[in-house]
């Protein structure tokens, strides 16, 4: 068995607003793991030129344990996209994220 890396990318919210990521979307989808871990803003300022500073940034990775080659887990990685998208549309609106396929061994 080896780790494989569905999704990853990035989660944000205002400094401001009390929210806590783990609360909203659960450790797991199925036999997709989903990982949330605090990062520091992996860039200075937004493309609108909004500071990044005022955002809590979370790095957000899917992962699965699998024998199987990477591309033979598309079919895993569109259905764990459809899971993930619910939870994360029913976060707050300030609540921000992209978030990208990225089927590689880790």
């Amino acid at each position: 068995m080896k780790a494989i890396r569905l999704f990853q990318g990035y989660l944000w919210h205002p400094k401001s607003l009390l929210f806590e990521p783990r609360a909203h979307i659960p450790p797991r989808l199925g036999e997709v793991y989903v990982l949330i871990d605090k990062v520091r803003p992996p860039v200075s300022f937004f493309e609108d030129g909004t500071p990044t500073e005022t955002q809590q940034f979370y790095q957000l990775t899917l992962l699965v344990r699998s024998d199987k080659e990477p591309a033979e887990l598309k079919p895993l990685a569109a259905w764990a996209s459809r899971e993930l998208d619910a939870y994360l549309q029913a976060t707050p609106k300030e609540v921000g994220w992209q978030i990208l396929e990225d089927l590689r061994p880790l």
